[in-house]
């Protein structure tokens, strides 16, 4: 039995937030063990360059991947919406635990109000530094003004009470594990914001040769979070995108159904390929892949080209 584990983690305030969370949840199943949090950099911490011009997908994860390899950590927690679909040789997610608040969060500076995006008044300013998000945005509503916005949490939610922005769209599960939840001024549905895939779930990942560690990260991992996540990842994988695109996939678990949702746009919002499919428990994988070929089939192919 392991008696010590070293967690790998960026060092951003909802990083940290997020690896302190796994340390306690794995210390409840087994007081007993030590757990250290070492800081890893990557690639995309410190720029402020759009995540296309960086690397896109993995900019958060390959140096945390590398010190797995390594061995200098037993395990590192992602953001799971961060971690490529196709994982390095020698490594594997070993959990992915209860998800977040799936849904992406419209925030306004305090005394503004709306339920939804149609409430904005006309051309606002959102800011947001993501494909997905924009060309969402612009299908709702053309007339809005997007704004390029990059920095942790924190910084977002200053430029926004400064007036550099009307409104911003961040994830619910990053406001809510810091305890913001207060700033979210209306969760949107995924009917009007489909989710980026993964979002609000976290990835335990270590080597396929720590069998320890491997048990013990598998009392974290929930079910039907994996389930619905295996699903979106499916689908993510055979269109072959990640950030930089336009892609959002989701699904939900319910009454032994799960039922995936997936949409892929142009950089501008203005074609928009949506739909949905619905199967038993043991067909995640295959609903992904099965809904990535609809879109194909629908002119998906010309999008992503």
């Amino acid at each position: 039995m392991k008696t010590h584990l070293v967690i790998g983690s960026r060092g951003s305030k909802l990083a940290l937030v997020q690896a302190n969370f796994v340390k306690a949840e794995l210390q409840r199943e087994q007081p007993s063990l030590t757990i250290e949090i070492e800081i890893v950099k990557t690639s995309g911490d410190g720029s402020s360059a759009p995540l296309s011009l960086i690397g896109g997908k993995g900019v958060f994860t390959k140096e945390l991947e590398v010190a797995l390899l390594e061995k200098r950590i037993d395990l590192a927690v992602h953001s799971l919406k961060d971690l490529p679909t196709i994982v390095p040789e020698g490594l594997t997610i070993a959990a992915i635990c209860k998800r977040e608040d799936p849904r992406d969060a419209l925030i306004l500076r305090s005394g503004k109000k709306a339920r939804s995006l149609r409430d904005l008044p006309a051309k606002a300013v959102v800011g947001t530094s993501s494909p997905r998000r924009l060309a969402q945005l612009k299908n709702v509503r053309a007339d809005l003004e997007i704004k390029d916005l990059r920095g942790n949490v924190d910084t977002r939610l200053r430029k926004l009470d400064e007036g550099q922005y009307d409104a911003l769209i961040l994830a619910c599960a990053g406001l809510r594990r810091l305890g913001l939840e207060k700033r979210i001024s209306a969760p949107l549905p995924a009917s009007e914001m489909v989710p980026a895939v993964g979002q609000g779930a976290l990835a335990l990942q270590t080597r396929v040769d720590d069998l320890e560690t491997i048990a013990l990260l598998s009392k974290l991992d929930h079910k039907f979070t994996r389930l619905a996540c295996t699903a979106e990842r499916a689908f993510l994988r055979l269109l072959g995108g990640g950030c930089q695109l336009p892609i959002a996939g989701h699904a939900v678990v319910r009454e032994k159904r799960i039922r995936l949702v997936g949409i892929i746009s142009s950089p501008d919002g203005s074609r928009v390929i949506r739909d949905r499919v619905v199967g038993g428990l043991d067909e995640a994988e295959a609903l992904g892949t099965q809904l990535a070929e609809k879109l194909l089939e629908q002119g998906a192919k010309d999008l992503l080209s």
